[in-house]
């Protein structure tokens, strides 16, 4: 009788509870990480196929700036736009890269002069970030995750 009190004393004080599945421990032990994770972070950048996956997080940050601003320069060099000479905006493009890698634009800030000057405006921001060349998406601990980005378009009159 002594040894199984023993046995309750040390499991006590130890925290194992002997009629806890395994199952139902990993799966505390799981949220347990899951409310500890910053989620705010990610740890890989999401990558376009000439950035390289094993480089450090800050230069796969620059590879995608560099690749996303290359191609938006050259989707816009196809549109010529006429704005009025007042007309200095930025307008900021918000969007998600899912855990698939595809593009979902979700937002389109702009001043209204923007959308009275230029009409299809929205239609080809749209239409450029459809057009990327393919992404893997960004990953935290290894997992594919959906990352939100808003980037601003600079509007100036020549």
């Amino acid at each position: 009788m002594n040894k199984l009190w023993i046995f309750v004393f040390i499991c006590s004080l130890a925290s194992c509870n002997p009629f806890v599945s395994k199952e139902e421990k990993t799966q505390n032990l799981v949220n347990k990480e899951l409310l500890e994770m910053d989620w705010n972070t990610i740890d890989n950048y999401p990558l376009f196929y000439t950035c390289d996956e094993t480089a450090t997080k800050e230069e796969q940050r620059i590879c995608f700036e560099n690749e996303l601003v290359s191609h938006f320069s050259e989707t816009l060099k196809e549109f010529e736009f006429t704005i009025a000479p007042e007309v200095d905006s930025t307008a900021y493009v918000v969007f998600v890269i899912d855990k698939m890698g595809k593009i979902k634009v979700l937002n389109i800030e702009k001043d209204p002069a923007i959308i009275e000057e230029m009409p299809e405006f929205d239609g080809v921001i749209t239409q450029s970030l459809k057009n990327l060349p393919e992404i893997d998406p960004a990953l935290k601990k290894g997992i594919p995750v959906a990352t939100k980005f808003r980037i601003p378009i600079v509007l100036h009159s020549n």
